[in-house]
């Protein structure tokens, strides 16, 4: 069995691409995802509660798929709001690379896909859309959140999406603890045993 996780940095086993046809947010369109990443034979059913679930968005700003795998989130933020600058970022190169194939064979010029430690430091996002990586740990998580919800801009939203099975309240609990910063977080939606839970700055 190979060792390789969607979270792994440079997956080793034999690449196997598939193809499939989407509808992200209104916008048909045909993609390809790669073996060793994040639910590479079909779109998620957590993405797709986010998808369908997350509100409408800015029509500019800066936004962020964080842990973006080959890219559906991210594409659909880019085709949404074409004006905006969305950055795809994940661990896994074999992601990246399909994400940035994705958004290539879409026509997409509104997209950066790259690994975390590329993205400058002064970056600040109006809008986060994540699939957590839920399997790399409660610790891992918790610094991957801890790490990136401090990049919201003032006004900024991020839209979590977590398999109520896998922890979803004790991560609101978390996040509405302190644990990441000074944010507020809620539950907005409930779907196929996900929480979409929606998470801002604390007001004073």
């Amino acid at each position: 069995m190979s060792p390789d996780h969607y979270f792994s940095e440079d997956p080793d086993s034999p690449v196997r691409t598939t193809t499939h046809t989407l509808t992200l947010r209104g916008h048909d369109v045909t993609v390809r995802s790669a073996s060793g990443t994040f639910s590479p034979d079909r779109l998620d059913a957590g993405t797709a509660v986010l998808l369908k679930y997350a509100p409408g968005l800015p029509s500019q700003g800066c936004f962020l798929d964080l842990g973006c795998g080959w890219g559906p989130l991210t594409l659909a933020l880019a085709l949404e709001s074409p004006r905006a600058q969305v950055w795809g970022v994940d661990v896994n190169q074999r992601a990246r690379d399909a994400a940035r194939d994705n958004a290539e064979s879409i026509g997409l010029s509104n997209i950066t896909v790259c690994a975390p430690e590329e993205v400058p430091a002064d970056t600040v996002f109006d809008v986060v859309w994540s699939n957590p990586p839920i399997r790399v740990g409660k610790k891992e998580l918790h610094a991957l959140l801890s790490r990136w919800l401090p990049r919201l801009s003032p006004k900024g939203e991020a839209w979590l999406v977590v398999a109520k099975k896998l922890g979803s309240d004790s991560l609101q609990e978390w996040i509405n603890d302190g644990g990441a910063g000074d944010f507020e977080a809620s539950r907005y939606e409930t779907s196929r045993g996900y929480r979409v839970i929606r998470v801002v700055r604390r007001r004073s």
